[in-house]
């Protein structure tokens, strides 16, 4: 089975993300763990003889984190009839980054899922400071981002951008051909430059990567880049209705950039579709003999 990690602070941002990794993973039998973490950030204001006071707010935090999971959990056995799916809530005391890395080594999770703010007026924010530092700091399994205004439908079409300029392992891209492979998608390979020459590096690559996709329908797409790399890959995802975006980690390429916090405020990802970030394999296994 998979296992997906669901992150939650009972917002709205993360039911509308729980809800659309259900839906993307209907046909796909699931052990969907429920993460809610919980830290006050005043702790250290506290001094020595405020443990006891500190005692009893971290009481209060773990009790009002599990009763709210089984809120959630009450919801989906009454709601929820896929019988492919298991549910499992995991209450956690401590930061978001190590709570997400300790439990994708102890359950072995295949997909992290957690909710985003979308563009809201003047403030065109895809990503929140949580989903950057875990695209940041998260180098063991893919990360899937989902904004709230999202209604997930389907994944028809995905859109793949890439610059053609690392090979392809399979690792890297099983997580976008399982999808592609489970929903019949079609997947948007875009090339984002401003010259389209390629070098025979990039033409191996790109050889390399239709071998790889197998007999999944694919298309190849220049896309030139005008404001920036993010701007030109949330425009050709409008153009083309695409369901979902998906990115390889790599170092030193645009979506390292991305991660950027001050990046992702000033510039924006502005596509009101989930974003899919996949781990480079070499940093897989960087993360894995940590």
């Amino acid at each position: 089975m998979k296992n997906v990690l669901l992150l939650t602070d009972f917002s709205n941002n993360a039911w509308n993300a729980i809800f659309a990794a259900l839906k993307m993973h209907e046909h796909t039998a699931c052990n969907f763990y429920l993460l809610n973490t919980y830290e006050p950030s005043f702790v250290n204001i506290f001094g020595a003889k405020s443990k006891e006071r500190l005692g009893v707010i971290y009481d209060s935090l773990a009790k009002n984190s599990s009763i709210e999971l089984d809120k959630i959990l009450h919801y989906l056995d009454i709601n929820h009839t896929n019988k492919n799916h298991v549910f499992q809530k995991c209450s956690v005391s401590n930061d978001v980054v190590n709570a997400v890395k300790d439990i994708c080594k102890e359950k072995d999770i295949d997909l992290i899922v957690m909710g985003t703010k979308g563009a809201t007026g003047a403030k065109e924010i895809f990503m929140g400071s949580n989903t950057v530092e875990l695209i940041k700091m998260i180098n063991s399994c893919p990360i899937l981002a989902v904004p709230n205004t999202h209604d997930f439908k389907g994944l028809h079409k995905i859109l793949f951008p890439t610059e053609f300029t690392k090979p392809y392992t399979k690792y890297e891209l099983n997580p976008l051909i399982e999808l592609a492979t489970t929903w019949n998608s079609e997947i948007l390979i875009s090339l984002i430059a401003q010259e389209f020459m390629l070098s025979k590096d990039q033409i191996y690559n790109k050889e390399e990567l239709i071998k790889r996709l197998g007999k999944i329908e694919y298309s190849i797409h220049k896309v030139e880049m005008q404001l920036s790399v993010a701007d030109s890959i949330s425009r050709f995802a409008k153009e083309s209705r695409a369901d979902l975006i998906v990115l390889i980690k790599y170092e030193h390429t645009f979506i390292e950039k991305l991660s950027r916090e001050a990046v992702v405020k000033k510039v924006g990802f502005h596509a009101q579709i989930p974003l899919l970030v996949l781990p480079h394999e070499q940093d897989k296994i960087a993360s894995d003999t940590k």
